[in-house]
């Protein structure tokens, strides 16, 4: 029920659904005062949410900073990496298409050849409403390190977690089994850190942070012509950002993270 409700009720909270809101009832309102009131919240709404110096501002105080491979604090035993970087169900499967946060997979990669991690663990089973697909994700991105020459002893996967306290919770179980009281890194997209860092403490794992994916620019490179000129991909982006606080408050009021 958890599963399903965390995917469906967040719906009506995206900003798309606001301003879908105001304009209908901008539309269907006969009172004059009321009528003025949903145009004149349509249009600030519009202003504010299609801004992308806005968005980046807001996403640049969220996201958890990245880190210099320079400051990692020796080699690390495991490095964990979160799934939801590809697209499970787009045709032909004779191959793995990847999708935002892709860059999860890459830093990792980078992290192996580079001799900062020994293992890597990849949580995710690939799961939504409407069922289990085919393949799941972590068995996915497996085989795009296979093709990256990293040996198969040297991959773990863990298939069946829907969510990112199921990630913890199930790779807790692996890490127990074979690599107790290891060092652990854990690579998830900037923005979605906070909460699967928390996820993992919560659960017990003591695991270092290393954000690999952003959707900012860096503030100083944020300004200029183009910061004032509304985007269809700044309204994407404030989409992205209230669905993560949506997840992490839930996450915080059920004791998860």
């Amino acid at each position: 029920m958890f599963f399903f409700l965390s995917k469906t009720i967040a719906v009506v909270l995206m900003p798309i659904f606001w301003l879908i809101t105001l304009f209908l009832l901008f539309i269907f309102t006969k009172q004059a005062i009321r009528k003025r009131f949903f145009k004149r919240a349509f249009i600030v709404f519009f202003i504010i949410l299609t801004n992308p110096f806005l968005i980046n501002l807001t996403l640049l105080s969220w996201e958890y900073p990245p880190t210099r491979l320079q400051d990692l604090q020796g080699k690390y035993d495991v490095g964990i990496v979160l799934t939801g970087v590809t697209q499970g169900h787009k045709s032909p499967t004779d191959r793995v298409h990847l999708a935002e946060g892709a860059d999860r997979l890459m830093h990792t990669l980078l992290l192996y050849r580079q001799g900062q991690i020994k293992k890597i663990l990849i949580t995710g089973g690939n799961i939504s409403i409407f069922g289990k697909v085919e393949r799941s994700e972590a068995s996915a991105l497996k085989s795009l390190l296979l093709l990256a020459k990293v040996p198969e002893q040297d991959i773990i996967i863990e298939e069946n977690a829907r969510n990112t306290r199921e990630n913890a919770l199930f790779s807790k179980v692996i890490l127990a089994k074979d690599f107790a009281h290891k060092k652990y890194l854990l690579i998830t997209s900037g923005f979605h850190m906070r909460r699967a860092l928390g996820c993992f403490e919560r659960v017990g794992l003591k695991v270092t942070p290393f954000s690999a994916g952003f959707y900012t620019q860096d503030f100083d490179k944020s300004f200029g012509f183009g910061a004032i000129l509304p985007t269809e991909k700044a309204l994407w982006l404030w989409q992205i950002w209230v669905h993560e606080m949506i997840g992490y408050l839930t996450y915080k009021l059920l004791g998860y993270a």
